[in-house]
């Protein structure tokens, strides 16, 4: 520090002191000076108006310097004071952009999250028994309707085809035989004269029916008794298998139900052996009486040769003839009809897709023995849709057609377009399976919700065909302007 000496205007001799600042004995001495101070020592200085002399030597003495420096710092707190008041307007006038622009949505927008997408889901089961030979489709794969599922074993229901078709032969040749008997029968009118002649041609006729009879007869004879070996075998396996279930269920290693279905089986398998023994016996029957039927034939030959008495019994046999015909007519519907059934039952062995669509829930499995009405797998049809629950107060301006946004979970960042298809006929507690009654007890007011329909847009989900499956959560806002 340098001192030099000073006079004032009274003559008196002072001591001014005469500071060189240094940096580093400053940065000591004082706190180092805030943002707001050095901006505004920055700002300070400007060019000062010169003063007199005596003002000059009061601003050197050693007090004042430091005073003025004191006042010509701002506080910081006004610095500070002004920032938050610029920072809290502009939160205000965001606020205020943000609520209305929030206002103005929510007055044309409808929203719930209570939604979810669904679609018509098909099961496929079985409708006859059998085994499971081919599953052609996978899990997810994408079928069209009409395909191929799963084939089961036809063997048995090829049998059965073979056996309505061979009875529609019988019942044919029997009604041809009983037609025959008719025409030659009602061609017995004639005169007296004739009658004799014409009951003896009809006797060799009826000769002749007598033998078709038989041969048709001896026909069905081996056909019977392949029904019974069929059977016998049927019998053998539903034994062998009823015996091992037997033994399994006894040592508990199979349930009660497999062993009773085994055993049922089983008693079927007996009583279609001694139906298809009565069979054979019904066809042994039937040949003796064809067989009777040719020496009764025989004998009218020689009796209707007698005159007016054999026409007599001519026209009664006509009758029986038109009779036997009749019923033949009817197993004939019957052969048919039991043809049809087995060509059905048959054409039932290859399960196909009810509709196109994606497979899922897959339990068919090759080898695996079906009943009726065994579930193996579903079919999602392609073209989902959502169902929303709005409260009851949302629905005041929603209507159908309106268009619709989708935000699916599964699928963010990816809104969808639809539009809203149909409301439903009730809230969701009509179809609850306990719907509460508001008639009992104390009442307290619950806002419903109804379901509605929402249909997707074509050109919206196209890509996304295989994402968006039944059961997914959805975000819905419905433009009700």
């Amino acid at each position: 520090m340098k001192y030099s000496n000073n006079f004032d205007g009274n003559g008196r001799q002072g001591a001014v002191q005469n500071r060189e600042i240094n940096p580093v004995a400053e940065r000591h001495e004082h706190t180092t000076p805030t943002a707001a101070e050095t901006i505004v020592r920055i700002e300070q200085p400007k060019a000062l108006p010169v003063k007199p002399d005596s003002e000059k030597e009061e601003q050197q003495s050693p007090s004042q310097p430091e005073q003025g420096k004191e006042e010509s710092q701002p506080k910081p707190n006004k610095s500070r004071r002004l920032l938050l008041l610029v920072g809290a307007g502009v939160m205000v006038v965001l606020a205020g952009v943000f609520g209305i622009r929030w206002w103005m949505y929510a007055s044309t927008h409808q929203s719930t999250d209570d939604a979810y997408v669904t679609n018509d889901v098909h099961p496929v089961s079985s409708r006859i028994n059998g085994t499971v030979t081919e599953v052609l489709v996978n899990d997810n794969q994408h079928v069209q309707a009409g395909q191929l599922l799963v084939k089961l074993d036809p063997r048995d229901y090829q049998v059965q085809l073979q056996q309505t078709q061979a009875a529609l032969e019988a019942a044919q040749r029997q009604a041809n035989a009983a037609q025959s008997n008719v025409n030659l029968a009602s061609g017995n009118a004639l005169g007296n004269t004739q009658l004799a002649q014409g009951n003896v041609a009809s006797a060799k006729a009826g000769i002749s029916t007598a033998i078709a009879s038989v041969k048709a007869s001896q026909a069905a004879v081996p056909a019977a008794q392949a029904l019974v070996n069929q059977t016998q075998a049927d019998l053998v396996k539903a034994q062998a298998d009823y015996n091992r279930y037997k033994t399994l269920y006894a040592q508990g290693a199979v349930p009660r139900q497999q062993f009773e279905s085994a055993q049922d089986t089983y008693y079927v398998d007996v009583a279609k052996k001694n139906s298809a023994i009565q069979g054979v016996l019904q066809a042994q029957a039937n040949l003796a009486q064809a067989q009777e039927n040719v020496t009764k034939a025989q004998g009218q030959l020689a009796a209707y040769q007698g005159g007016l008495v054999q026409a007599r019994a001519t026209r009664e046999q006509t009758k029986v003839n038109q009779a036997q015909y009749k019923a033949a007519l009817a197993q004939i519907d019957q052969s048919r009809a039991n043809l049809n059934n087995a060509n059905l039952q048959l054409s039932y062995t290859n399960i196909v897709a009810p509709s196109a669509g994606r497979v899922g829930n897959k339990s068919a499995q090759i080898g695996q023995r079906v009943q009726s009405g065994t579930p193996l797998m579903s079919i999602t049809q392609d073209d989902p849709w959502v169902v929303a629950n709005f409260k009851e107060t949302q629905l005041a301006h929603m209507r159908i057609g309106q268009s619709v946004e989708v935000h699916v979970d599964a699928i963010p960042n990816h809104p969808f377009i639809g539009y809203v298809n149909s409301f439903s006929p009730g809230s969701g507690a009509t179809f609850a399976l306990l719907p509460s009654d508001n008639a009992t007890g104390n009442f307290t007011k619950i806002v419903q919700r109804i379901p509605v329909k929402v249909v997707f847009d074509p050109n919206s989900i196209r890509g996304y065909e295989s994402r968006i499956v039944p059961g997914l959560s959805v975000e819905i806002d419905v433009n009700v302007k």
